[in-house]
C-alpha cells in the first residue's frame, strides 16, 4: 500500500470510528432525540426496501440549498440502520470535502479503500449489503460517474449524494438514468410545528390543498380544516404570532432552537457560504465579482420583487448588463433565488423583466433585518414576505409534483401576483396580500385568462370559502401545504 492509500485507509477507519458519535451529536440535544425532518420518512422506505431485496433504487441523489438539514438526515438514517441491526462497520457517513481538500483524493478512491481494507472484497464480489452515505458531493467533480460505476458494479451497495442543489447539473446522462432523486426544500409551516411542538397536522392537509388549487374543489380541504384546528389548539403561543415567526425565521431547521439574532447570523453566514464555495463549483470569480453578487442579493432583498430591472441593476452596481445576467442565471442554479416570468399567452414575447424571489421568505427576512430594516409590525414587509412564501411553495410543487406546468405573474399594471399554467393551457390566477382582499383584481383576471376560478390567498379570512368563482384561502392554511 503506497503512502496516500494508507492515509486513506485510516482516515476510513477513523470515519467508521467516530461516525456514531456524530450521530448522536447531530440527532440528539438534552438527550433527547430530534424529529428527523419529513424527508426521513423517503429514505427510510428506500433503505427498507434495499434491505428487503429491492435494487432498483439504490443510487440516491439529494440535492438541496445549504442549512436545510441533509446532514442530518443522513444521520437520522445512519441511527435507524444501525437500530435495525446493521453493523457499523457496514455503514459508512463521508464528507466529500475533507476527503478532497485535505487527503487530495476522492470517492472512487476511498469507496474502494473501504470495501478493500474493511470488507477485504471488491465492488463485484461483495457478498453482504452497505450503505455509503456521501455528504457534500459537489466537491468532487467527478461524483456521478464515481455512483454510476458503483450501481453497475454491485446490487450490495445503497448510496446517498448529497450536495448543493447545483448537483444537479454534475450528473452525467448515464448517472441520471439511475439515480432516485430526493430534494430538499425549507420546512413549511406543517413541518415547523412538528418540528418545534411536535403538532402533527393531518397527513391528507397537503394533498387537499393541492386539489383546491389545481382543481377549484373546496369540499376535501374544509373536511380537514377542522381537524387542523383541534390540533392546533395544543399551540401555546397566539397562532398569528407563531405564523408571522415562522414566515420571519421558520425556513431552516436550524431556526428551532435559535433566538431571532441567531437565526439572523446563521441565515447570513449560509448565504455567504453559497456565494464563496457554491458558486465557485459552478463558475469562478473574481473577488470583486463576488463582492457584487452579495452586494447584488442584498439589493434584492430590500426591494419588492419586480420592482427593477435588470439594466436598473447594472447601473447601480456599476457593472455591465451582461454580468448581472450571468450572476443571476449561476444565483438560480444553486437555487439561492429564482425566477417567475411575466405571461405572454401563446406564441408571445413581452419584454417584461422577471421577478426575483428568495428559496425561502426567511432569507428575505434575514438579510432585511440585518440591514436595520424592523420586520415586526411591518405590514408592508410582511406582504413581501408573504408573496415569497407564496412563491417558493409553488416553486417547489412545480419541482416536486410538476404542477403546475408553469408559474408566471400578470405583466398588467394592477394584475395579479402569479398565473399557474396547468397542463392543457388554462391559467389559474393567484392573489396574495395581508390585510383586506377583496375581489375586484381577482374577477378581472378571471375574466381576462378565461379560468374558471381565481384564489386570494390572505390573512383577511379564517377558513376556506367559495364565492363564486373566486376562493378565499387563508394564508396560515396555505402554509401547511
Amino acid at each position: 500500500m503506497n503512502p496516500s492509500e494508507e492515509l486513506l485507509s485510516k482516515y476510513i477507519f477513523t470515519r467508521l470510528k467516530e461516525d456514531p458519535i456524530l450521530a448522536q451529536e447531530y440527532i440528539y440535544q438534552d438527550n433527547v432525540k430530534l424529529h428527523p425532518r419529513e424527508g426521513f420518512k423517503n429514505l427510510k422506505k428506500l433503505s427498507d426496501n434495499f434491505i428487503n431485496g429491492k435494487v432498483e433504487n439504490r443510487f440516491i441523489v439529494m440535492p438541496g440549498l445549504r442549512g436545510l438539514g441533509k446532514t442530518t438526515l443522513l444521520f437520522h438514517l445512519y441511527d435507524y440502520l444501525m437500530e435495525e441491526g446493521i453493523e457499523k462497520d457496514r455503514i459508512l457517513y463521508m464528507p466529500t470535502d475533507y476527503l478532497t481538500d485535505f487527503l487530495g483524493s476522492n470517492l472512487m478512491e476511498a469507496i474502494n479503500i473501504y470495501i478493500k481494507e474493511i470488507h477485504e472484497k471488491t465492488p463485484v464480489t461483495l457478498d453482504k449489503k452497505l450503505f455509503i452515505l456521501i455528504d457534500e458531493a459537489q466537491h468532487d467533480n467527478k461524483w456521478s460517474e464515481t455512483g454510476k460505476i458503483i450501481y453497475d458494479q454491485s446490487k450490495k451497495i445503497f448510496m446517498i449524494f448529497t450536495g448543493s442543489s447545483s448537483i444537479n447539473l454534475d450528473m452525467s446522462v448515464d448517472a441520471v438514468r439511475r439515480t432516485r432523486k430526493e430534494s430538499v426544500f425549507p420546512m413549511n409551516f406543517s413541518e415547523y410545528l412538528h418540528l418545534k411542538y411536535g403538532i402533527k397536522i393531518p397527513r391528507n392537509t397537503s394533498p387537499a390543498l393541492e386539489n383546491l388549487i389545481f382543481t377549484g374543489r373546496t369540499t376535501e380541504l374544509e373536511a380537514v380544516e377542522i381537524k387542523i384546528h383541534k390540533e392546533l389548539l395544543a399551540l401555546s403561543n397566539p397562532l398569528d404570532k407563531e405564523w408571522e415567526r415562522y414566515l420571519c425565521y421558520g425556513g431552516f431547521p436550524f431556526s428551532l432552537h435559535l433566538n431571532d439574532f441567531d437565526i439572523r447570523e446563521r441565515t447570513f453566514n449560509m448565504v455567504e457560504r453559497v456565494v464563496e464555495k457554491d458558486l465557485s463549483s459552478i463558475r469562478s470569480f473574481r473577488i470583486q465579482t463576488r463582492n457584487v453578487i452579495f452586494r447584488m442579493l442584498m439589493f434584492l432583498a430590500l426591494q419588492k420583487p419586480g420592482q427593477i430591472s435588470e439594466n436598473k441593476l447594472a447601473d447601480y452596481l456599476d457593472v455591465s448588463s451582461s454580468l448581472i445576467k450571468d450572476i443571476l442565471h449561476i444565483l438560480e442554479k444553486t437555487h439561492l433565488i429564482f425566477h417567475v416570468a411575466p405571461y405572454a399567452g401563446a406564441g408571445k414575447i413581452i419584454r417584461k423583466t422577471w421577478k426575483y424571489y428568495f428559496l425561502s421568505p426567511s432569507i428575505k427576512a434575514s438579510i432585511n433585518a440585518k440591514l436595520g430594516r424592523n420586520l415586526h409590525h411591518n405590514r408592508e414587509l410582511l406582504g413581501e414576505l408573504s408573496e415569497n412564501l407564496v412563491a417558493s411553495y409553488l416553486f417547489k410543487l412545480k419541482e416536486t409534483l410538476k404542477r403546475p406546468e408553469g408559474i408566471f405573474y400578470s405583466p398588467q399594471k394592477g394584475g395579479v401576483d402569479f398565473l399557474l399554467k396547468d397542463l392543457l393551457g388554462g391559467i389559474i390566477p393567484l392573489e396574495v396580500g395581508i390585510g383586506k382582499k377583496g375581489k375586484s383584481q381577482i374577477k378581472k383576471a378571471i375574466n381576462k385568462y378565461q379560468s374558471d376560478y381565481g384564489i386570494v390567498i390572505s390573512n383577511d379570512h379564517e377558513k376556506v370559502s367559495r364565492e363564486d368563482d373566486v376562493i378565499f384561502l387563508p394564508i396560515k392554511l396555505f402554509s401547511l401545504i
